[in-house]
């Protein structure tokens, strides 16, 4: 065991003694990691939390740090501290939660450190970068016993968990099957060379465990979505969320089979991830086969199934359709977004029950902490890990042009020795995922 994690996994001791005593009026301590994006959102969600302070905050850019401890200051009138180092900022006992938002490929490293050192995590998704990693994610979650939300947040929307408590009780009768729609309008990212690393980035830090790169812009803020060494494509990213409320609807956990065609249509850029793909599910629930399509569209779609459509004379149009589709033998259901639900039935379609109500995932996470159970996590690191599987299986499905049959039990695709390779990645070292399981 070597200093740092001696260090780390002590003072994980001694915050979670301290933490484990804490009543709800007792001060959270955050740290944000990640900080330029979704990393504002966590910021401000727990800013207007009762009893939180975002007391660090971490980020790879100073430029991105800066503006951001800058933001909080103002805001709350105590200053932050700054971290470009997520490992420094892990030594300060006094932090009670890290919430990260950085790129995919960074998630899992991140949480394990995090975990060990004591503290509970909030994690965007997807948690992981590939397969390995899902596993891993959950088993140093358990090992060191903290408690750790996946950024799922259709998960905290009450009107969300109403429809899934409907499918569950039968108010579409059996339901067989789940779509999701991920057609959101992505341009070319165009071509850009290789250049300096900018000033006041630490670009080792950013890379972690990818492999050494040249830096260019498109490999940088936002655009790393598009390539395999650090992102997903868009099934992990926005994909994700509309991937895991199909899979929590149908009440699956991992599918039997998988299947994904695509490209990369219409662009001559640096783009490496497919920006159209479609993907099947197989699922065996208990001896019932249940089946779930999913499809992303970069372009020009329709919408379907009333999701995206405009609401009301002054809406506003929206070129893009994000949602899920529900199929029973009574009826259908349309979940649009994040936080609202329709239903029909019968042959003519007659309207059934909706309803629409926000989310706020954050404030069930802090509960949680103050609570110190698990059970009360709307997203509990295990369902986000499952749901990930469904990106990479597709993806890998995608990238060796065939159907994968995954075996739970053994979690590998059956006499699929190439598919199996591709569930773990090779690491730059030091920056190397740890296995537990």
């Amino acid at each position: 065991m070597n200093r740092r994690h001696f260090l780390m996994t002590s003072a994980g001791v001694v915050a979670a003694a301290k933490r484990a005593s804490s009543s709800p009026n007792d001060t959270v301590r955050v740290a944000c990691v990640g900080v330029r994006g979704r990393g504002k959102d966590h910021i401000a969600s727990y800013l207007h939390l009762q009893n939180v302070e975002v007391a660090a905050i971490c980020d790879i850019d100073e430029a991105v740090l800066n503006r951001a401890v800058t933001h909080v200051e103002d805001r709350t009138k105590k200053r932050p501290v700054a971290h470009t180092d997520l490992r420094k900022l892990l030594e300060d006992k006094s932090i009670d939660v890290i919430s990260i938002a950085t790129p995919n490929h960074s998630h899992t490293l991140q949480t394990i450190w995090s975990v060990q050192a004591g503290k509970d995590v909030y994690v965007e998704k997807p948690c992981s970068h590939d397969m390995f990693e899902a596993r891993q994610i959950v088993a140093a979650a358990r090992k060191y016993d903290r408690l750790v939300e996946h950024g799922s947040q259709s998960r905290s929307s009450p009107a969300l968990q109403e429809a899934v408590q409907g499918l569950r009780s039968g108010l579409l009768g059996d339901v067989y099957m789940a779509r999701g729609l991920c057609f959101k309008w992505r341009d070319t990212i165009g071509r850009k060379p290789v250049e300096p690393v900018p000033p006041g980035v630490h670009y080792d830090l950013w890379l972690g465990p990818a492999p050494e790169h040249a830096f260019t812009q498109n490999r940088f803020h936002y655009n790393w979505h598009w390539f395999w060494d650090y992102g997903n494509g868009d099934l992990g990213n926005q994909g994700i969320h509309e991937l895991d409320i199909a899979r929590w609807g149908l009440g699956v956990t991992y599918p039997s089979k998988v299947t994904a065609m695509g490209g990369h249509f219409m662009f001559d850029d640096d783009q490496e991830t497919p920006n159209t793909i479609s993907a099947l599910y197989e699922f065996n629930d208990g001896g019932k086969k249940k089946m779930m399509e999913f499809e992303v569209r970069h372009w020009v779609s329709n919408h379907e199934g009333t999701l995206g459509e405009q609401k009301g004379n002054n809406a506003r149009f929206d070129p893009n359709t994000i949602g899920n589709l529900f199929y029973g033998s009574k009826g259908y259901m349309a979940i649009d977004g994040y936080t609202s639900y329709r239903t029909w039935f019968g042959k003519q379609q007659e309207p059934g029950p909706s309803r629409t109500a926000g989310e706020n995932h954050f404030e069930n996470f802090i509960n949680a902490v103050r609570s110190r159970k698990r059970s009360d996590l709307n997203a509990e690191i295990e369902e986000g890990a499952i749901s990930t599987t469904l990106i990479h299986l597709a993806n890998i499905s995608y990238r060796l042009g065939r159907t994968l049959n995954f075996d739970a039990e053994t979690y590998s695709c059956k006499d699929d020795h190439e598919a199996n390779a591709m569930f773990k990645r090779d690491y730059r070292k030091p920056f190397v995922v740890p296995k537990f399981a």
